[in-house]
């Protein structure tokens, strides 16, 4: 049976692409620093492997690898490094330790998570590593400069990885969403209004799934994008093709609103 391991995974994104891959009859495990959201998740998914996991501990990870893929027999075909926050706000407003906790869970916690998870990933045939990057990496956003800044290094890690464990038959990949109906979008960050939250943690789910079933035309090309609802497919194509100060005007607008 495959599995599937998916940290930050007792709420919103995370908790839905749980049930979307347990619902196709995977193991899932949901690991989360949350204790009070991981109760209710045991509570009401027995069937599901779960425990505490702070990303920015290589030892707790170390430990909840090892933890899961005792239930597993030692197979591992997704790492989902879903585990995030985000703080919002002018740079210069921000106190230094929120900084610190930003990089620290989004860029550490997610090459810890790939360095845990390598051998295992490298054991299991077809495996695949998904990092959910965001939108926001498109272009660096205004009032939320931090959190964009680190999805650009989720976005570097992704290729550079793709490229370095392609050797070892592990396919790495990314997901792009907009603003998603989760925590992490309340918040006053301007382009939650400009563009709105409409995507729910269902459809970025799919797409995980989406991402770690790739067509023959996917694998042929090495994608390593999947952009989640139609506006982060529009900005993307329009920052790969538009001049830069195209792509920077538009952005200017998004974050005045």
């Amino acid at each position: 049976m495959p599995s599937i391991f998916i940290s930050g995974g007792a709420a919103g994104i995370g908790l839905a692409t749980a049930e979307r891959f347990d619902r196709e009859g995977w193991t899932v495990g949901v690991y989360d620093v949350d204790t009070d959201a991981l109760s209710k998740v045991a509570a009401n998914h027995p069937g599901w492997v779960v425990g505490e996991l702070d990303v920015r501990d290589p030892k707790q990870w170390a430990d909840a690898l090892a933890d899961f893929t005792s239930n597993t027999g030692g197979r591992l075909d997704v790492l989902d490094n879903n585990a995030g926050i985000l703080v919002a706000g002018p740079l210069d407003e921000i106190s230094a330790d929120a900084v610190k906790r930003q990089i620290d869970i989004d860029v550490l916690g997610v090459t810890l998570g790939a360095q845990a998870a390598f051998e295992y990933l490298r054991a299991t045939p077809g495996s695949h590593l998904v990092n959910i990057a965001s939108a926001s990496a498109i272009y660096g956003q205004p009032d939320i400069a931090t959190y964009s800044a680190s999805k650009f290094y989720v976005a570097g890690l992704t290729e550079a990885l793709e490229l370095e464990w392609e050797p070892y038959g592990i396919r790495v990949v990314g997901i792009w969403p907009l603003w998603a109906k989760t925590s992490l979008a309340d918040n006053d960050a301007k382009t939650t209004k400009t563009l709105g939250v409409r995507i729910t943690p269902s459809q970025v789910a799919d797409k995980v799934w989406e991402s770690v079933h790739p067509t023959p035309r996917d694998r042929r090309m090495h994608r390593t994008s999947y952009s989640v609802g139609m506006p982060t497919t529009v900005l993307a194509n329009v920052a790969k093709f538009a001049p830069n100060f195209a792509s920077r005007q538009i952005n200017k607008l998004l974050a005045q609103g």
